[in-house]
C-alpha cells in the first residue's frame, strides 16, 4: 500500500514525530530533542566508560532508542532524566556485550594510537583531564556516577535518586562521600607535585 503526497502521516509515525516542533502532549520533536540533547548525550557516554573507537555506535544507538520510545514519555519536564536513564542502559548494554566479546575470544578492534604531542596549552590541558580521569576511576562506580551527575552535569540530588532509582538520602550520602573522597584524592596529588621542581 503506498501513501499519496496528500495524505497525512499516520499518528505516531517517525514523519509525524520528525515534523512536530511540540506535540499537543507537551514532548519536543525528535529533531528538536537530537538537536537540544545530542552534546548532553556525547558527553555522558563518554563519561561512562565508553571508548572513543564505540562513541558513534552508541550515540547512534541511543538516539534509536529514544526515537522509537517518545511517545512513552508521560512528563515532559522530566525529559533530561528520562534520556540519561536510556543512555544508562545503552551504555550498560554496550559494556557487557563487549565483555561478553571478550570472554568469548573474539578480537575486539583496537583502540587507536594516542594522538602525537601536542603545543604546550593543549598538552597542559590533557594534563588536567588525566588527572580529573584518574581521580574519578578512584571512585567506586555508584559513587562515581552519582558525583558526575552532580558536578559535572549539575543535575540536583533528588533527579540523580530518581534517574539512578535510588532512596534519596542514598544519592546525598553517595554524593558527600564521592566529594570527600575525590577531594582527598586531589590534596594527595598536589602534596605529591609539591616536591617536585
Amino acid at each position: 500500500m503506498t501513501r499519496h503526497d496528500s495524505a497525512a502521516p499516520a499518528a505516531g509515525s517517525p514523519e509525524q514525530v520528525e515534523q512536530r516542533p511540540v506535540a499537543t502532549d507537551g514532548v519536543p520533536s525528535f529533531a528538536s530533542i537530537y538537536e537540544q540533547y545530542f552534546d548532553f548525550v556525547w558527553a555522558s557516554v563518554r563519561r561512562l566508560g565508553v571508548s572513543p573507537a564505540s562513541m558513534d555506535d552508541v550515540v547512534q544507538d541511543i538516539f534509536i532508542v529514544i526515537h522509537a520510545k517518545i511517545h512513552t514519555l508521560r512528563e515532559p519536564s522530566a525529559l533530561r532524566s528520562w534520556i540519561y536513564g536510556i543512555v544508562r542502559r545503552t551504555v550498560s548494554d554496550h559494556h557487557r556485550s563487549q565483555r561478553t566479546r571478550a570472554a568469548s575470544g573474539a578480537v575486539l578492534a583496537s583502540e587507536p594510537p594516542p594522538p602525537p604531542p601536542t603545543p604546550f596549552a593543549l598538552a597542559e590541558r590533557n594534563d588536567r583531564l588525566q588527572l580529573l580521569a584518574s581521580l574519578l576511576e578512584t571512585l567506586d562506580p555508584a559513587k562515581r556516577e552519582v558525583f558526575m551527575l552532580a558536578e559535572i552535569e549539575q543535575m540536583t540530588v533528588p533527579e540523580i535518586a530518581e534517574i539512578l532509582k535510588i532512596p534519596l538520602n542514598t544519592a546525598y550520602s553517595r554524593l558527600r562521600a564521592a566529594r570527600i573522597a575525590f577531594e582527598e584524592g586531589l590534596a594527595r596529588f598536589k602534596a605529591s607535585g609539591e616536591g617536585q621542581g
